[in-house]
């Protein structure tokens, strides 16, 4: 199994090709049997690109710090869901379980 780590906003930005371009990436990701490893959110782009790859039969590690757990609002629905101490775990374990990398908007 191949994992992709995507980086992406915690908002959905002001173009809604935004939105299509998570929903077209998650749909690809689960069709193609690759895992999705992101920051754990249920809120903006990066619960956009989970639902879609959950919705399609996809598995999908989620990363999120303990301070973001709210204002983030984690998503529940994960295959896996890992609660770090900080951003820097967060990026550290992303980068650990991945294989790439994407970048959609909001992600840097």
């Amino acid at each position: 199994m191949f994992n992709i780590g995507v980086f992406c906003g915690a908002h959905s930005g002001n173009d809604p090709k935004f939105v299509e371009a998570a929903q077209e990436l998650g749909k690809t990701m689960a069709d193609r049997g690759m895992t999705l490893v992101y920051g754990g959110a249920t809120v903006g782009l990066m619960g956009i690109l989970a639902d879609a790859v959950l919705k399609n039969k996809g598995q999908v590690v989620g990363v999120i710090p303990q301070d973001l757990t709210s204002k983030e609002i984690m998503h529940t629905s994960l295959t896996n869901l890992q609660i770090v101490s900080s951003l820097a775990d967060r990026k550290e374990v992303m980068i650990k379980e991945s294989d790439i990398f994407i970048t959609l908007p909001g992600g840097l």
